[in-house]
């Protein structure tokens, strides 16, 4: 049923999908599978002054006449319009060029390309469009790097080579193993794969050595190491400071969060010192983050065996969800290996959810190239915030929820929420008793820590101006990141100014109204997962003081 509100989510919906259709793919649409989008700076405007448009018919409407699930429905599409024109208007993605998924242009060609699916001949039509279009999608990216750099907001040498070296990757890989290629692959015909390989292969390629010479072309005068921040570009602070409400949905400031990641490490001292005591006689952090990062019992055995370990964790916490969510069944969710160009912008774990059609289901994707090098000590602390209880149970409840089309499909637009609700699963794992032992629980520990580090860190260098240097030592001495972590995760952050903010900011909001609350824990995430994916003022005003 058509209402006033419905079509402005309906217009916002359509707008936002279209200028970045490859999140589409990822969120399980196709829809949109068609589009490769538009980078320049033109489109992004056009965008700006549709969502500006979408914000002022928002703010006349008279919500006191609107039903309890419409207000709702009211303050998230406010919330998400605003978000999306701020990052149209800054577009701090365009001042951070690199390979990073999500929020890389380059680097979601490489993650959503292999999502999508081929079940017919339209879906073929599709995928063909869409690949016949990252060439102009490419040549706009190499001549918007450089419009950016003269405009004093040029990109990090960091992320500059970040990008460099996907590109080389995916140069250089066998025709026979592109990922590109790799829908053509699944059933879709060998007339669909030859046409799919020759664009590849004559037009794809050669456009991604273009865009490499103009990446080599402001190498020279990309920021430094010492100038990460994108504070240090035109527009930055503005940008920074729309990017933090944008990811916590709160109006905390940048000097609030990055208190609120101390007073957090701070909190955590006496877990290190008790669960660190049971499981090594540890009880300063220094000596468990150095047994941590150097006993080599506590690394993944090969490939398999951190697929394997997950498994295991994802099945045990499939059995129990039941403790704690009334649900009759839940998706399948896979565990997958990621690799080839897609890798050099990836996270070390991610999750997509399952396509809308049930051609693909949820799948956990972990970086396994370094497995004999990847601490196997928090497998199941990622196991619960990537897939149960976490963002696979969340999200692909979400897809089935009766809410209006547009809220269904939501990620990193509300990313205190999602984000938030990955890492307060970790913590309720512990609740429900599913981590196998004392290692396991360091395990939750060590990543619980990251993310308030993220705090201090993001905000260090995009609001204070820490060098990347500064953000690496940081880490180390108050986590127990790896080095290859510590220097993965500065990279991520610098790349993505504000995503990190939303972790933490969202589990500790969560525990809030889990306490205030005095639900039970099934009463509670029946309210919390009832209304899919919201701005975190908007949730919690889904509960009061007297419920």
């Amino acid at each position: 049923m058509s209402t006033p509100l419905n079509d402005l989510g309906e217009r916002y919906f359509r707008t936002q999908h279209t200028l970045e259709p490859f999140n589409s793919t990822l969120l399980g649409l196709s829809e949109f599978d068609h589009l490769a989008g538009d980078p320049s700076l033109e489109a992004g405007q056009e965008a700006a002054e549709t969502f500006a448009g979408i914000l002022d018919e928002l703010g006349a409407m008279k919500t006191d006449e609107l039903t309890d699930d419409e207000r709702v429905d009211h303050g998230a599409l406010t919330e998400l319009v605003q978000g999306s024109h701020g990052d149209a208007t800054h577009a701090l993605w365009a001042a951070s060029f690199s390979a990073l998924g999500y929020v890389s242009r380059q680097g979601l060609i490489f993650q959503a390309v292999p999502a999508m699916t081929i079940t017919d001949e339209d879906g073929a039509d599709r995928y063909l469009q869409r690949l016949q279009g990252i060439p102009r999608v490419l040549d706009a990216l190499g001549r918007r790097v450089q419009d950016e750099a003269g405009q004093g907001r040029p990109s990090t040498q960091v992320g500059l080579e970040q990008a460099l070296a996907q590109i080389n990757t995916a140069i250089m890989a066998d025709l026979a193993q592109d990922s590109l290629l790799d829908p053509a692959r699944s059933g879709a015909g060998a007339a669909v794969l030859e046409q799919a390989s020759d664009v590849v292969l004559m037009r794809i390629r050669p456009a991604l050595e273009q865009l490499s010479r103009a990446y080599r072309g402001v190498l020279r005068t990309a920021r430094s190491d010492e100038q990460v921040g994108i504070k240090f570009t035109e527009g930055g602070e503005a940008g920074y400071a729309d990017a933090v409400r944008r990811h916590t949905t709160t109006e905390k400031s940048a000097a609030e969060l990055h208190q609120l990641g101390l007073d957090l490490i701070d909190e955590l001292k006496g877990r290190w010192a008790e669960i660190g005591g049971r499981a090594f006689g540890l009880s300063d952090l220094p000596a468990i983050a150095q047994r941590l990062r150097e006993d080599p019992q506590l690394r993944y055995s090969s490939p398999e065996d951190m697929i394997a370990r997950c498994q295991a964790a994802l099945a045990k916490a499939e059995a129990a969800a039941g403790q704690a969510f009334d649900l009759a069944t839940i998706p399948p969710c896979s565990v997958e290996s990621v690799g080839g160009a897609a890798a050099s912008g990836a996270t070390a774990a991610y999750y997509r959810p399952p396509s809308l059609d049930g051609s693909r289901p949820g799948v956990f994707f972990l970086d396994t190239s370094g497995a004999a090098q990847t601490p196997a000590y928090d497998c199941e602390a990622l196991t619960f915030h990537e897939g149960v209880p976490g963002h696979h149970l969340q999200l692909s409840i979400a897809q089935q929820m009766n809410v209006p089309h547009w809220r269904r499909y939501i990620d990193t637009e509300l990313g205190a929420y999602t984000e938030g609700w990955g890492l307060y699963a970790e913590r309720l794992a512990e609740d429900l008793d599913l981590y196998s032992d004392d290692v396991q629980r360091l395990g939750m520990l060590s990543l619980s820590a990251l993310r308030a580090a993220r705090l201090v860190v993001d905000t260090g260098m995009h609001a204070f101006g820490w060098s990347r240097e500064q953000a690496e030592t940081y880490l180390r001495e108050n986590t127990t990141a790896t080095e290859h972590e510590i220097s993965s995760e500065v990279v991520r952050y610098i790349n993505w100014p504000g995503q990190a903010l939303g972790y933490a900011t969202g589990r500790q909001e969560l525990l809030r109204l889990r306490e205030a609350s005095g639900l039970s824990l099934t009463e509670f995430h029946r309210v919390v997962l009832g209304h899919g994916s919201l701005p975190l003022t908007v949730l919690a005003g889904l509960f009061t003081p007297a419920r």
